[in-house]
């Protein structure tokens, strides 16, 4: 009874562990802004540089999905088991302050994958605290799903895992999956449509104002029958001006096929003259709200493609279209068309070179070891016949 309640209840804290660090790994821009939300709401909003809570955001969802690789295959039970702990019990008076004074609305646990609210969030940490405590108190109790002298391979394929091949990824060019309201095939149209008729929608605080003369273009643009593209910039003063010349190249895309193209950010006026100057921009610059802008995509600046109001295109700056992939119209070309990789396809993807390798290491451990007990038994045999 003892050993199948330790082990029920490493699993559940395995699971949520990687399922918590894994959706934080897709998104470590996202888990940044919630850092940022809890340093602002305990007074600490500019004590500490992006680069800090940039790289806080990616070693949190690493410690969390190795942590929780390790419980599910009951490697280094003892200190596992203490720093799983240890984890618990820092984050549930956390959790206990954030759904008393709520200064802000949801944890972010789960990322946009998941979303609680902060009641929800203390119940579910409380229900893992009393997990941990079982499996600290009988650490040994836990079943290895693989021996000892193959541990080091589960750990260290964990770590690259997650650190270059889900976040180093993300961060250079987009989540692989996106859970906001602005992902790929998202129609943007209709949803503003249902919110202006009263009904609930997630871009409640999507605006656009054009700097230039103060005339709001959200309408215009949503309606517009055809492609429209959005160079997203949150703040210009951050943004990144490594891909200058690929972005100009796709402003003169647009004008050269009658596209729209517009710069939407946060910033005020002295900022976007500022970015004139160096950029050499021509394109329209429009107001909108910052959350709104982050939102819409992770990157700094990022790139959108509409198409009847709705979501077709996304690019990082990092991986724009190139000048080979700009020679024909959009109506012609895969640039204009929706994506074909799914998210089934990503899924595929993950579980192919993740949890595959896993699962034929793990039957290879077994074999072997079965195979030597087999051979330990047949001496054992002999040696008594003898």
């Amino acid at each position: 009874m003892k050993k199948a309640a330790v082990n029920i209840c490493r699993i559940v804290l395995a699971l949520t562990f990687i399922f918590s660090g894994f959706v934080k790994a897709v998104d470590p821009l996202g888990t940044q802004y919630k850092i940022q939300d809890y340093l602002v709401a305990i007074g600490l909003g500019r004590m500490m540089p992006d680069f800090t809570t940039l790289a806080s955001s990616v070693l949190l969802a690493a410690t969390e999905f190795f942590l929780g690789i390790c419980l599910l295959f009951a490697i280094r039970r003892r200190i596992v088991s203490k720093l799983v702990l240890a984890i618990m019990v820092v984050m549930t008076p956390l959790t206990l302050w954030l759904a008393l004074s709520n200064p802000i609305s949801d944890c972010g646990c789960f990322g946009d994958a998941l979303v609680l609210t902060n009641w929800q969030t203390l119940w579910k940490n409380v229900i893992l605290l009393g997990a941990a405590i079982v499996v600290w108190k009988w650490p040994l109790e836990q079943a290895r799903l693989i021996s000892q002298s193959n541990q080091w391979i589960v750990m260290n394929y964990s770590l690259v895992f997650i650190l270059l091949f889900i976040s180093g990824k993300s961060l250079y060019t987009l989540p692989q999956f996106d859970f906001r309201p602005y992902h790929i095939g998202a129609d943007i149209r209709e949803g503003w449509t249902k919110m202006m008729e009263g009904e609930d929608s997630p871009y409640t605080d999507l605006f656009i104002e054009q700097v230039s003369d103060g005339e709001d273009l959200t309408e215009q643009i949503l309606n517009d029958e055809g492609y429209t593209f959005l160079l997203v910039a949150p703040h210009l003063e951050q943004a990144d001006d490594s891909r200058l010349d690929e972005i100009n190249q796709m402003y003169e895309y647009s004008l050269d096929n009658g596209y729209p193209f517009y710069c939407l950010t946060a910033s005020g006026e002295k900022a976007i003259e500022s970015w004139r100057d160096l950029t050499g921009a021509e394109y329209a610059f429009c107001q909108t709200d910052d959350i709104t802008l982050k939102t819409m995509i992770r990157s700094n600046p990022g790139l959108l493609l509409l198409k009847d109001g709705k979501v077709i295109r996304k690019w990082s700056h990092n991986n724009l279209p190139t000048e080979e992939e700009l020679t024909t119209k959009l109506e012609d070309s895969e640039l204009g068309q929706l994506p074909t990789e799914t998210v089934t396809t990503k899924i595929l993807w993950v579980l192919t070179w993740f949890v595959l390798p896993l699962v034929l290491l793990t039957i290879a451990d077994r074999l072997w070891a079965w195979t030597k007990w087999v051979r330990r038994e047949k001496d054992t045999v002999d040696s008594d016949s003898e």
